[in-house]
């Protein structure tokens, strides 16, 4: 596994586009892998997952993946300094029973609502997650699917913090026929204790929810800070 850092250039037009439309970004970010056959999904493939983090620095754009990117494919002035990657060996190193890690994901929080009048065959339509007490129930059933467990505080709160992002936009198909695609993303700061090694290990690889085409459910992860 691959993890690419890039800082992307504001003052590209291709990186604008992008960051407007994660459709594009998607598109993007593929160009950088090889293509797949036809019947196979190109982004499972690859084991492409990516997050855009935005800070008073600028923009950063993590991407990560089974194989390693030629990021040369970009756009020339895409790019504001040169793309630096890296060997994940050393995160799944850490990943053992009981280990405690930082972690932060960017993720798309949702549930199946359906109608109780409905056929019991029928499936429901899912729907987004805007309160933080839904996204906290929501990371912490992750967790349990997972193999990981997030702490408490000495309070008896869970030890993460929900940051509500804005919604990512993007569209599918041909200006003909367009599809909008909304995801309402938030972004998740906290611990984590492994439960399982092997469930968790696999999260990290394929990333955990829905939209991981667009920005959605990669786990990065650290050692906790000595307090």
């Amino acid at each position: 596994m691959y993890l690419s850092r890039l800082r992307p250039s504001i003052r590209s037009r291709a990186y604008r586009r992008d960051h407007a439309d994660v459709q594009h970004m998607h598109r993007t970010l593929m160009s950088a892998f090889p293509e797949v056959d036809a019947d196979g999904s190109a982004r499972k493939e690859n084991g492409l997952l990516w997050r855009l983090d935005r800070s008073d620095a600028g923009h950063m754009l993590l991407v990560q993946s089974a194989v390693e990117p030629d990021w040369a494919q970009l756009p020339d002035d895409y790019l504001a300094a040169p793309a630096e990657t890296r060997s994940m060996a050393a995160v799944f190193e850490a990943i053992v029973p009981g280990r405690e890690l930082a972690f932060r994901c960017t993720a798309n929080p949702t549930r199946i609502v359906r109608d109780p009048k409905a056929p019991k065959f029928e499936r429901g339509r899912r729907v987004a997650l805007h309160d933080e007490k839904s996204r906290l129930g929501w990371i912490a059933r992750k967790g349990e699917q997972h193999g990981f467990e997030i702490p408490a505080t000495h309070d008896g709160a869970l030890a993460v913090d929900v940051v509500p992002l804005p919604p990512a936009i993007g569209y599918k198909g041909t200006s003909s026929r367009r599809s909008k695609i909304t995801v309402s993303p938030a972004q998740f700061d906290g611990r984590l204790v492994v439960t399982d090694a092997d469930a968790f290990a696999e999260a990290v690889r394929t990333g955990i929810g829905r939209a991981k085409a667009y920005g959605c459910g990669l786990l990065s992860l650290a050692p906790v800070p000595f307090v």
